[in-house]
């Protein structure tokens, strides 16, 4: 073995037997003795913080157990067992909860507890180890002649109920712990979470002296359901992590004037049956609201992520059609430019010639200037629905988008043989919204058209777009009709949901991008008509103001 594998295996065994002296420790503190062989006490920590070691860690791990018990009965009770029955003894013990806990690893238990579920079987599992330790150390010690069936009667309890509260409250406080101990580091506890512990504290012990903290104490259990206030307080407060705190305060102030007040087992049991109740109660709310809180966070970073990816799908459309429409681009601007090229010429030759002809070359370069200035339109337009960032909300007119996007499309239908026709009513309202992602959603649905009129190869294709504003309904409706191939009926129902495509080299974004933009603008989208020769989108958007 090299000296990395004798290190490692050093320093295993030397936190190993911490966790065992830690147990001794936790066993000389509580509150223990012995009862004919049996170690009965109704308080157990000990066993709680090594039951967590055990569900995190493996069967080899029961050694620990099996160490702290032998040695707690040599150095904490001073048994009057020989040394085989207590080697015994600790075999149970051990036997029993390395089982649970192996099996609640099996069942997939997350040790941080994060779930309902994760509580509940950690609950269940060790109860049920409680128990059949419980059972079975009975039935050994009757068989050896140690104890009667009384005896035993007598001595389940306690040793039933301690073994869960040590459970209930040191286990999930021991793994909550362990969760968050590489984020301690430079941890400030806020001063406000300060005092609320304190009342927290204060109003525990309050109750814990109202309750036993006088004499004739030991009968006053109405009081102890005020505890359950603060603690659930606490765990609606903080979740999980504020009902460990709280039941481990309540916990160690009830032990404390049991120990200070000399009450005997059976008080002590009864106290700690309340104890336990209150513990899977104070767990089980924590969890709750823990649980719920996860929830509702992970839902805040998935509509985070949403947005960010429905962002990038917005621009990646956008570059995709882009690329379809440099022929666009090259069209509209060599219109303007060849004309702007002649006029230029022919007002250079008016003004060269012998008889220049300055008023003519004048209307020239007039004609000239608004060429240029209608070139330069386009590139701004294009260059607009390029940009990135932000969506800039404003005040527009629908007509105005209508004719920007057919301008963008009008090469695209030239060159494919379709024609485009624009309509809208008179005196439409403005409506507010981004210019640019609303030319987009009517730029996708004129593309999509122009490419289902060109799949049918005839030559009266057409594509209408139209503006109207329906009486009474306060919106501004916009229509895309084409005499294409019509949709099938299995896309037709989930047209709008990301990656649904008819066309062999389709992203399957552009109508889900479309319906996300609609939908952003207040509005909302539809397939009117699937049918072919008569395919009509629709889409709405409010006028600001209220109804027409």
């Amino acid at each position: 073995m090299s000296d990395t594998g004798f290190w490692r295996v050093g320093r295993n065994l030397a936190v190993a037997g911490a966790w065992a002296v830690a147990y001794v420790l936790l066993e000389w503190l509580s509150f223990i003795h012995e009862y004919k062989g049996l170690p009965i006490t109704p308080w157990n920590p000990g066993l709680g913080v090594v039951f967590a070691v055990l569900v995190r860690g493996t069967p080899w791990h029961g050694a620990i157990l099996f160490a702290g018990i032998a040695l707690s009965e040599f150095v904490v009770v001073d048994s009057a067992l020989d040394w085989p029955e207590i080697l015994i003894l600790a075999a149970v013990m051990t036997a029993g909860y390395t089982g649970a806990a192996m099996l609640a690893r099996r069942w997939q238990i997350k040790v941080g507890l994060d779930r309902l579920r994760d509580v509940l079987l950690l609950l269940g599992v060790g109860l049920a180890a409680a128990l059949a330790v419980t059972v079975t150390l009975g039935l050994l010690f009757m068989a050896a002649g140690h104890v009667t069936g009384a005896d035993v009667l007598d001595a389940a309890l306690p040793l039933l109920v301690g073994d869960g509260i040590g459970i209930a409250v040191a286990t999930p406080l021991v793994l909550r712990f362990w969760k968050f101990s590489g984020q301690f580091s430079g941890l400030r506890p806020r001063p406000a979470i300060l005092g609320e512990y304190a009342a927290y504290t204060l109003v525990i012990v309050s109750v814990l002296l109202m309750t036993v903290g006088s004499e004739g104490g030991a009968g006053r259990f109405n009081y102890f359901y005020l505890i359950f206030l603060p603690v659930v307080a606490a765990a609606l407060r903080h979740g999980l992590d504020g009902a460990c705190a709280s039941l481990a305060l309540a916990q160690l102030g009830l032990v404390g004037l049991i120990h200070r007040h000399g009450f005997d087992v059976g008080t002590f049991t009864e106290y700690q049956s309340l104890m336990l109740v209150l513990s899977a109660t104070g767990l089980i709310v924590g969890v709750v609201v823990s649980e719920r809180a996860q929830a509702q966070s992970a839902a805040r970073i998935a509509e985070e992520n949403l947005k960010a990816l429905e962002t990038e799908a917005v621009e990646a459309a956008r570059h995709n059609l882009v690329t379809g429409m440099a022929s666009a681009l090259a069209h509209e601007i060599n219109q303007p430019m060849t004309a702007a090229r002649a006029l230029a010429r022919s007002a250079q030759h008016l003004l060269t010639q012998a008889q220049a002809d300055p008023a003519r070359a004048g209307t020239n370069l007039g004609d000239l200037i608004a060429q240029i200035d209608h070139a330069g339109e386009i590139v701004r337009r294009m260059r607009g629905f390029l940009r990135r960032g932000v969506p800039r909300s404003s005040t527009v007119d629908i007509r105005n988008i209508l004719d920007d996007a057919v301008m963008l499309a009008r090469a695209r239908a030239k060159e494919r043989g379709v024609t485009i026709d624009v309509r809208s009513d008179a005196g439409l309202p403005p409506i507010f919204g981004d210019h640019i992602q609303l030319q987009q959603v009517v730029l996708n649905l004129v593309h999509n058209g122009i490419d289902a009129v060109a799949e049918t190869g005839r030559g009266d294709g057409r594509v209408e777009v139209s503006a109207r504003c329906p009486p009474g309904d306060g919106v501004v409706e916009v229509t895309v009709r084409d005499n294409g191939t019509g949709i099938a009926p299995e896309f037709a129902e989930k047209l709008f949901q990301p990656l649904t495509t008819s066309k062999p080299e389709g992203l399957g974004l552009g109508l889900s991008i479309c319906s996300s933009i609609v939908g952003a603008h207040g509005g909302k989208i539809w397939l009117q008509n699937a049918a072919p020769g008569a395919t009509e989108f629709r889409f709405t958007l409010p006028v600001p103001g209220g109804t027409l």
